[in-house]
């Protein structure tokens, strides 16, 4: 499991989709093409959400006032970037954005990839959100997702339609300056500011700073009188969970730790840079899926996860097979070296197990799949259970 320093791991997207010659190929190989060229035979699309519902999308902009920024308390207060996906009643128009041209493109330069893949081609990936659909009736549960260090939320965006298409609620957040170029309101691309500041070895610092981010967004959610979002009165307040990509999911289990708010949790191959209380999570259930590597703080927190557990393993997968990197990195016709699991299944296992992990614990349907071994997907060891 790798901790997401700056220029390392988290540059597996940009050589997924910069058709860097450092990859192989699930398909044909193909030679790397100029920018033109790219732009004129890609269209990047995520694969269609398979639950019963539309998805809506919502973009939120929250300031805690109460607390500076940690990172930058000369900016003044804490900031957050927030999209809502959640079920929607079928409708046509356009379907959202996937980024802005601006996060792409910072994307692009602070990896030097300048000419091997263009921000047009990036940001312009087909999502199956619509901006302001009318959301189905009823009250549903809410899934907050965080992401890697130093990768925006619209890394989570295939995970976040196929819950919301599932019948969830899903808030997925940017913690300003944590993130390389990400958009906040008045034309601001905020850096990864901390980057700098975290020396190596020191990244236990980002989750608590994340869990007070969540608790924040939920007391805005969940406000009686002026809530943060107009659809608020669809989110069930009696089942939230969370889930995490790297240092998100790290931060999941600290979020649960401090707020008893959150009733489930999952970490998608994050260390836990904050170890896990002495005293458990007050026999919540918490899962664990990631690539099978010895990650040394599993093992040591394993036994103190004390209410239902997974450890699953997936065969062949890397550190961001629980994003939406394969998939995109599986159209340009390039995959990492070390991630022969291919962009269509890793997503059917991301999204089936995250699924079946939230429907058993915050909806009370018991799939099965998390009993054990399946046919249907060879690849998901059962490390450990409990």
């Amino acid at each position: 499991m790798n901790r997401l320093p700056r220029g390392a791991a988290a540059a597996l997207l940009g050589l997924s989709l910069a058709l860097l010659g450092t990859g192989v190929s699930h398909a044909a190989p193909a030679a790397p093409a100029a920018p033109a060229a790219e732009d004129s035979r890609v269209r990047l699309q995520l694969p269609a959400p398979t639950g019963k519902y539309a998805v809506g999308r919502d973009t939120l902009h929250l300031v805690d006032r109460g607390r500076p920024d940690p990172w930058v308390p000369a900016s003044g207060a804490r900031e957050l970037m927030v999209t809502m996906y959640y079920p929607a009643r079928p409708g046509g128009g356009r379907t959202a954005p996937y980024m802005t041209k601006g996060e792409a493109q910072a994307f692009i330069d602070d990896r030097e990839l300048t000419g091997l893949v263009s921000a047009t081609t990036l940001a312009g990936t087909r999502t199956h959100s619509r901006p302001g659909a009318a959301p189905v009736h009823g009250k549903h549960p809410l899934v907050v997702l965080s992401p890697g260090f130093t990768v925006n939320r619209a890394t989570l965006t295939l995970l976040a339609e196929e819950l919301a298409s599932q019948g969830y609620v899903v808030a997925t957040v940017d913690h300003a300056y944590e993130s390389v170029g990400t958009a906040f309101p008045g034309g601001r691309l905020l850096d990864c500011v901390s980057c700098a500041q975290i020396k190596p070895g020191g990244y236990g610092v980002v989750p608590p700073v994340r869990a007070q981010d969540v608790s924040f967004l939920l007391d805005r959610l969940l406000a009686d009188r002026h809530p943060a979002w107009r659809h608020a009165r669809t989110i069930d307040r009696t089942r939230i969970g969370m889930a995490g990509h790297s240092i998100g999911g790290a931060s999941a289990m600290s979020t649960m730790a401090r707020d008893q708010r959150v009733l489930a949790g999952a970490n998608l191959d994050g260390s836990f840079m904050e170890p896990v209380p002495a005293n458990g999570l007050g026999g919540r259930p918490f899962m664990l899926l990631g690539t099978g590597d010895d990650d040394t703080s599993w093992n040591r927190d394993w036994p103190l996860l004390d209410g239902w557990k997974r450890w699953l393993s997936v065969t062949g997968s890397g550190h961001f097979t629980a994003t939406d990197v394969p998939v995109l990195g599986d159209q340009l016709g390039l995959l990492p070296p070390d991630e022969p699991l291919s962009g269509k299944r890793s997503q059917e296992i991301t999204r089936a197990y995250v699924t079946a992990f939230f429907d058993l614990h915050l909806k009370g349907l018991d799939r099965k799949l998390l009993d054990g071994p399946v046919a249907a997907h060879p690849e998901v060891v059962f490390t450990k259970k409990g």
